[in-house]
């Protein structure tokens, strides 16, 4: 294959992957109420779901400071407790619903935690500020499941109308979608107006795929649901109905939902350590990561008896609420040690081990700072990050346009691409668009036709020196690119120090900048050079407009 097909399959390859991932800044998008947040619509299935974020300075919202208190913890436990105490705040925010939040420690034990798009302020600082609760429940058997779902229905089905945004479900498009628990057809759900809310709860939690789960569609009415004093209290006495934990980097998948007892067979008070261990798990294959418990002697005992008496039970470790991993009890388990099993990652198990420990090693969490933008204020920074950004576009195009003539108008292109690479960066990689993230955008704008000016001003010196044109461009970017790699070089480096060892904003326009300088260095180089041998090819020119 030459050397130029490979270059054009490249630039094309460019193109076809900037556009896909640029594309949600365009396409229609849908509501989610569960984030307060707007998604892309897929009629086709095909276009991506990833979209740019807003930091809290474009969108409004909410910026608290916490600091994790260590005096009462040996100096060997402080790294844990602080790694817990995020994993504790982290489910909290998850639960909460706010988008895209950004939870991140900084220094030995200062928590910085970002909720863009929040309108509930005190309620942030309560959800946050609380103890964490971690218990061990019993899930209830399948009759008891059933009874328990069963009467669920019939009240709901009575009292449908006290929970109005219930009448978004979508029920005449089709019967519930799994039959676990074997109903027939006349059981499915009606279409008519009288039947539509026979088996709401039925619904909702065989809403997705595999045993009883939520669809992520039904995440926000669920949890309303959950959160309602009436519907708690209308649940029978001794149950409760639980959720899942979420899974990482899958905020969109099911979620499955438990029916517990509302009784802790044990609290987090009883446990002494817990760590990720190795060893051979039937069923999974030897040296598999798992998670290895110890109990004091009173939670030895409770502990023993527990899994005497609920042998082929599934017993859910829960942490506020939420259910991390609900493993089935395989033998009666004396001396206080206990494993949890299963085709578990590392990362997976060392997850579970901080959950445990945030019940293990309760530290203290004070607030002590907080600050609030405003939506109109995020949506001004908008405004005018936008506006100096398009000046800056448009003076520098003009610039190139009349000093370089036509060489400059193929500068101006590789620039908009550029433009175009980086928010299709941010979109692939979700990074979140911050005030700085903005000014890097711009100050990369700048860096993109600095290459293009060394580059032309060097196929000047060599046309003034009595070069053809061919031989001109050649050298004109073979002697420039040694200095435009130098000093991008540098500027790559600053970026990766900035983005090590700062926070927040700063991170934001480091991300913007080493994206916008790779994507220079691609676009004016490789792209304007590709134009210029396909403007030039084989023929002999005598002059050229630059």
């Amino acid at each position: 294959m030459r050397r130029g097909t490979i270059r054009a399959l490249s630039i094309a390859l460019f193109i076809l992957v900037t556009l896909f991932y640029l594309s949600p800044l365009f396409l229609p998008k849908d509501y989610d109420a569960e984030t307060d947040s707007y998604f892309v619509k897929k009629p086709l299935g095909f276009w991506t779901e990833k979209m740019l974020k807003l930091g809290l300075d474009l969108r409004g919202g909410m910026e608290i400071n916490l600091y994790v208190d260590l005096t009462e913890l040996p100096r060997a436990d402080h790294d844990q407790a602080v790694k817990a105490a995020v994993e504790v705040i982290q489910n909290r925010i998850d639960q909460f619903g706010v988008a895209e939040p950004t939870i991140q420690r900084v220094g030995d034990n200062k928590i910085v935690v970002q909720l863009p798009g929040l309108k509930d302020f005190q309620r942030a600082k309560d959800l946050i500020g609380r103890t964490a609760l971690l218990e061990f429940k019993l899930v209830s058997t399948p009759e008891e499941t059933r009874r328990v779902i069963d009467q669920v229905d019939g009240w709901l089905s009575n009292n449908h109308e006290r929970f109005p945004f219930l009448s978004v479900l979508d029920f005449g498009s089709s019967s519930r979608p799994d039959d676990m628990f074997q109903q027939t057809e006349n059981d499915s759900l009606g279409i008519d107006d009288t039947a539509w809310h026979k088996d709401i709860f039925s619904y909702l939690i065989g809403s997705g795929s595999g045993g009883m789960s939520v669809s992520h569609e039904n995440k926000p009415l669920l949890r309303r649901l959950l959160s309602d004093d009436e519907f708690v209290t209308a649940l029978p006495a001794g149950f409760q109905v639980a959720l899942g934990r979420e899974i990482a980097g899958s905020p969109r998948a099911d979620l499955p939902v438990y029916i517990l007892y509302s009784k802790a067979e044990l609290t987090g008070s009883y446990l002494t350590n817990a760590e990720t261990r190795y060893g051979d798990q039937e069923g999974f294959g030897s040296s598999r990561p798992y998670v290895g418990l110890r109990f004091n002697r009173e939670g030895s005992r409770i502990f023993e008896r527990v899994t005497g008496q609920n042998l082929r039970r599934q017993l859910a470790v829960v942490l506020d609420d939420i259910v991390y991993v609900a493993p089935f009890i395989q033998d009666r388990i004396r001396g206080g040690e206990a494993q949890i099993t299963g085709n578990f990652t590392l990362q997976e198990c060392n997850d579970i081990v901080i959950v445990l420990k945030a019940g293990n090693l309760p530290a203290p969490v004070s607030i002590g700072e907080e600050r609030t933008v405003g939506p109109s204020l995020g949506s001004d920074s908008i405004a005018a990050g936008t506006k100096a950004g398009l000046i800056g576009l448009i003076l520098i195009c003009g610039f190139m346009l009349i000093y370089y003539k036509l060489s400059g108008f193929i500068a101006v292109v590789a620039l908009l691409m550029n433009t175009a690479f980086v928010f299709a960066a941010l979109t692939f990689f979700q990074a979140t668009l911050t005030l700085p993230g903005i000014a890097g955008l711009i100050l990369t704008i700048g860096f993109a036709v600095d290459a293009n000016v060394l580059i032309f001003e060097r196929i000047k010196e060599e046309l003034r020196a009595g070069k053809t044109v061919r031989n001109s461009i050649d050298d004109g970017y073979s002697r420039a690119i040694i200095t435009i790699i130098d000093a991008n070089l540098t500027t790559l480096i600053v970026a990766a120090v900035l983005y090590q060892f700062g926070s927040g904003p700063i991170r934001g326009f480091a991300v913007t900048l080493s994206i916008g300088i790779i994507a220079s260095m691609f676009t004016a180089i490789f792209i304007t050079k590709a134009i210029f041998d396909n403007f030039v090819g084989n023929k002999v020119r005598q002059k050229m407009s630059i």
